[in-house]
């Protein structure tokens, strides 16, 4: 590599080595920091004095020769030709006796201090003899050439060296002599004196080199890549990561042309060569910057390098100085990497722990301190486990969910295996590991189980085990130790107590199976317990609430309270549960079919969580797609069912797959992807998955599927068992799946009519409001079994409860059923406006299947071109048309309202007009022409 930008530097140089061919003696002092190129410079100075015929003595100091007395002076005389006996035999004699006289008497402690009277004319005649060589010896010849004298790195010389040089250096101001010697900006303690007195010599030049500027970064590059583009697009990136040290730039190039990225190998290995050339303190200061990143008063970082504030400054600077750092900070991640990575491992792990000491010492932030914990073995029980914990918990609320799980782990290896507190430590690490991978949690619940078992594990993260494992499908052990906390005496109105409590009601909704009512008479017509002054978490009293109104029918009590959860939910919710509530509220308003349930999962599903959880996101994405299927909406829950799938993998779902597997499969059924639905039902789902809610939806879903492939008897066994469940769980109540309704329909294909009206009737007989979207399919069920004349009545109430519950997948279905039965008793004019009506939501809802079954049916070209009411239409305002088209289009008045930023009421009015002016009696016989044909969903305005 050519020397860059040292162009002025050779000039000078060369200067001032004619000046000294012509007598005029000189001593030059190349002083820059460490990569400047001071000793290419010298070789390339002293290749030149050779050519022009100078005698070059030349020497290199080395700190591992820095106690061998007079080892400097001895590389400069063996390099005198000894032929015939010359000098160069004489001058090494005399270094013979000048490294004898030394072991007697030692040189003093500085440089240039003074020396004994032996040595001072030993080194005078060292001193005229090397004088001689340059010609000013009487007896010298005058075609004698000049002296070359380099000397590089004198940092390192030795003191009895550095004496010699100095004497020499007052005497070559009129000799043929030119002394050449590169050292570093920043001299080591105890050579001031020396470099004053060097300097001080009138004949004594200093040329300083300086790290390269990012222009001449770029004219480098240009040199060795040939790209004088290429060259300024990259010098600002190698400017940075060397601070213009040569040496790192050369490692820089190297990697570039190895694979354009800077490597480990390279650069990495380039920083430790810099690095020991510097003195031991300097070095000690480096490895503590390394573990402080730069944060922190210098007093710290002294204190942990082992050095005095003074020392650690100046090591400070002249790291800076050689390009090293930038500021307090490594310039590179690999180089820090580099650095630390030199150190043994014991050795690194004991700055680690010594630089989080001073900072605990200090009072530095919990987070701050984790960082250098989380990168040790083991630290230190006795004050880091508690500083790891609180910085777990700060770095949850900032959302930061991976840095918290490094804290709890460091934390776990703090404590050892017996000692206390390390059962909860693992507890609240599967709590956090559970937001973004449930799957990496599971491996931790074998050993927390087993302390729980022998009491290692407080009560309320009991509770929460029992939850774990009830994702993952372990119930036997989740039994085991629910018994045990159910037997456990508890205070009455404890947090434990109120826990487990509002626990229980959690269960007989999820896990009905463990619940404790299930262990007693279901009575269907509980009393709600009593719940006296409680303490407990913020998530587990709405939790309960909720939970118990679905067990017990009574979601339409509670729509109030699951808007206010939907609302309040956030950071204030713990992470041991935090998608729970919410979840729960969206239920209760999918139970009772309310059309904000879908706005609500939109609305969350943007706003995330924090911290960001895979898995509330998973789940709030499973949810959207059972909306997207209570109001007909195909497409979306395919959708929203892959996301759900996609958020976290298959084997991280638990028992819980079931629902958006069965959201999926239902979807897909309807959409008549049946090869696509069957490849869903042959994924392996875990055996406990049956005896969860979740396990109802797969089951269900499976129904469908057998039922639209023709295999009924399978439908009705699945229809059956799902039947089984809930009225054993003591949960067949509306907000489960319509069990009855479709076990009906598998015996309507099966040619039973008994049986599906038995069912049917059961259901209509089923206490409690909120039910309107059963009662619309145990009507629909009786319609299509019953005689022709008797189904539009029943049709139609069950068309207007669809509409109500905004379910365009059902209102298709009932729109079919109605036409048949008026094209049966020969209303055909009714019965093309159903089909119109039909195709129209086919177009919108995506289910194939039933658009195909629509083409049975006239085409609207045999219709009469005129129907009635079709005259009037012209006498509509605007307002009305547009409010008519979407009644028509299947929307709600509500729905209606929010698309058209207009309240309930006002479109109630314009409705009754409409009626009025074309005279008809509902919006079932509104002329399908009024329809704006728009194919896009509607999307309730968020509440």
């Amino acid at each position: 590599m050519k020397l860059v930008e040292r162009v002025e530097q050779e000039i000078q140089l060369e200067r001032i080595r004619t000046e000294c061919a012509a007598g005029k003696g000189a001593v030059v002092l190349l002083d820059g920091p460490g990569g400047s190129g001071k000793t290419e410079l010298l070789h390339r100075a002293a290749e030149d004095a050779g050519r022009s015929g100078a005698l070059v003595l030349r020497a290199s100091c080395s700190r591992a020769e820095r106690a061998l007395p007079f080892g400097v002076l001895g590389q400069l005389l063996y390099t005198v030709p000894t032929d015939d006996g010359g000098p160069g035999v004489r001058l090494q004699l005399l270094h013979q006796r000048l490294t004898g006289a030394a072991t007697t008497a030692p040189a003093t402690a500085s440089a240039g201090a003074g020396i004994g009277p032996e040595l001072a004319l030993l080194l005078h005649q060292v001193a005229e003899a090397v004088l001689g060589l340059a010609g000013t010896d009487e007896e010298s010849d005058a075609g004698t050439p000049m002296v070359f004298v380099g000397i590089d790195n004198l940092r390192h010389a030795d003191p009895h060296s550095l004496d010699c040089l100095l004497y020499l250096a007052r005497r070559t101001g009129a000799a043929r002599v030119m002394l050449v010697l590169t050292d570093d900006t920043v001299a080591p303690a105890g050579r001031a004196q020396f470099r004053t007195e060097l300097l001080d010599q009138p004949h004594t030049r200093r040329v300083t080199l300086a790290p390269l500027t990012e222009e001449q970064v770029a004219d480098l590059l240009a040199g060795h890549l040939g790209d004088r583009a290429e060259a300024e697009r990259l010098a600002p990136e190698f400017h940075v990561c060397s601070g213009g040290n040569l040496l790192l730039l050369r490692a820089l190039l190297e990697d570039h042309e190895a694979s354009g990225a800077v490597r480990r190998e390279g650069y990495g290995r380039a920083v430790l060569r810099q690095l020991g050339r510097l003195d031991a303190p300097v070095v000690a200061v480096a490895r503590a910057l390394t573990v402080l990143g730069g944060d922190g008063p210098p007093e710290r970082l002294a204190r942990l390098a082992g050095v005095d504030a003074a020392t650690a400054e100046s090591a400070t600077r002249q790291l800076e100085s050689v390009g090293l750092t930038d500021g307090p900070v490594l310039r590179h991640d690999i180089a820090r990497q580099a650095v630390l990575d030199d150190l043994p491992a014991d050795e690194r792990d004991a700055l680690r722990r010594s630089a989080a000491a001073l900072m605990h010492e200090q009072g530095r932030p919990a987070q701050d301190i984790a960082v250098l914990l989380t990168e040790v073995e083991r630290p230190d029980a006795d004050w880091g486990a508690d500083v790891l914990l609180e910085a777990a918990e700060q770095e949850l609320l900032a959302g930061r969910t991976h840095r918290a799980v490094a804290a709890l782990e460091a934390a776990l290896r703090a404590r050892p295996d017996a000692e206390a507190g390390r059962a909860a430590i693992e507890a609240r690490l599967v709590q956090v590991r559970r937001l973004f991978d449930p799957a990496t949690a599971d491996h931790h619940l074998t050993a927390l189980a087993a302390a729980a078992r022998a009491g290692d594990l407080g009560h309320a993260h009991t509770v929460d085990l029992v939850r774990q494992l009830l994702w993952q499908g372990r119930e036997t052990e989740a039994g085991t130790l629910l018994e045990r906390l159910r037997q456990t005496r508890l205070e009455p109105h404890s947090e434990v107590a109120a826990l487990l409590d509002d626990t229980e009601n959690w269960l007989a909704w999820t896990h009905p199976t463990l619940a404790r009512r299930t262990h007693r008479p279901a009575t269907g017509t509980e009393q709600r317990r009593p719940t006296g002054t409680r303490q407990s978490a913020p998530w587990s009293r709405p939790t309960a609430l909720l939970a118990d109104a679905l067990v017990n029918g009574r979601a339409h009590e509670v729509v109030g309270q699951a808007h206010q959860v939907l609302k309040d939910r956030g950071p204030g919710y713990d992470i041991t549960w935090p998608e729970e509530p919410a979840l729960l509220a969206l239920g209760v308003l999918l139970s009772t079919d309310s059309p904000d349930a879908a706005a609500w999962c939109d609305r969350l599903l943007r706003e995330g969580h924090t911290p960001y959880s895979p898995t509330w996101m998973g789940l709030l994405s499973a949810t959207r797609a059972e909306a997207a299927l209570r109001l007909g909406d195909l497409t979306g829950a395919v959708e929203h069912a892959h996301q759900a799938l996609n958020h976290i993998s298959p084997n991280a779902w638990g028992v819980a797959v079931g629902a958006p597997l069965g959201s999926l499969v239902l979807a897909t059924v309807r959409m008549g992807h049946h090869d696509e639905a069957g490849a869903y039902l042959t994924r392996a789902v875990p055996k406990p998955l049956f005896d969860t809610r979740y396990g109802l939806y797969y089951l269900h879903a499976r129904g469908r599927y057998h039922l639209a492939t023709g295999h009924h008897h399978a439908a009705l066994a699945d229809f059956l068992a799902c039947g089984d469940r809930v009225r054993a769980w003591g949960i067949d109540v509306p907000g489960t799946v319509p069990w009855r309704t479709s076990a009906a329909e598998a015996w309507l294909e099966l040619g039973n009519r008994e049986q599906a009206a038995r069912l049917a009737y059961d259901q209509l007989g089923r206490p409690g409001p909120g039910g309107a979207r059963a009662r619309a399919a145990a009507l629909r069920v009786l319609a299509v079994g019953g005689p022709a004349t008797r189904r539009p009545q029943m049709l139609s109430e069950a068309l207007d409860l669809y509409e109500r519950c905004g379910d365009r997948y059902e209102q298709i279905r009932v729109l079919a059923d109605l036409a048949t039965a008026y094209h049966e008793i020969g209303d055909n004019r009714r019965a093309r406006t159903h089909v119109r009506r039909a195709r129209h939501l086919v177009a919108l809802c995506g289910a194939a299947p039933l658009g195909e079954g629509l083409l049975s049916f006239p085409d609207d070209a045999e219709e009469p071109a005129t129907a009635p009411g079709a005259s009037r239409d012209g006498l509509l305002t605007d307002s009305e048309r547009r409010v008519a088209a979407l009644a028509v289009g299947g929307y709600t008045n509500r729905e209606i309202a929010a698309k058209l930023f207009i309240t309930p009421s006002t479109v109630e009015q314009h409705l009754t007009r409409v009626y009025r002016k074309l005279g008809v009696r509902c919006r079932k016989d509104l002329p399908v022409e009024l329809s704006t044909g728009t194919a896009e969903a509607v999307v309730p305005q968020e509440a």
